[in-house]
């Protein structure tokens, strides 16, 4: 699914994704070898783990905003940084907001 879209373009597709809670739309953007860290230390490391990681994230029920800030070309790679945040409503109907910036590679096409 992803092929010839721009790094910037998958990370649009991957926040629709999570804000529709789309698992299998999501799924088509990892291939077998991929990661997933869905927490510091935690790393998912095969696509039925990567799957569950993105269902436990999806059932959060929260909204994903996502900023790309720079994408470094080489070839058919990219590192994309960007800056995130995610609102979920806690317990007791209170907000909860998380935010950060991240760095990753992604395919450039």
């Amino acid at each position: 699914m992803y092929k010839g879209m721009t790094p910037g373009e998958v990370l649009d597709a991957v926040v629709e994704g999570i804000n529709t809670r789309d698992l299998e739309s999501l799924m088509t953007f990892y291939e077998a070898d991929a990661c997933f860290a869905s927490q510091p230390g935690q790393l998912a490391k095969s696509p039925k783990s990567v799957r569950e990681s993105l269902r436990n994230f999806i059932d959060l029920k929260g909204k994903l905003d996502l900023k790309v800030k720079r994408e470094l070309r080489a070839s058919d790679l990219a590192l994309v940084i960007a800056e995130w945040s995610f609102s979920v409503t806690g317990p007791g109907g209170k907000p909860v907001s998380m935010a950060a910036k991240s760095a990753g590679p992604a395919s450039a096409g």
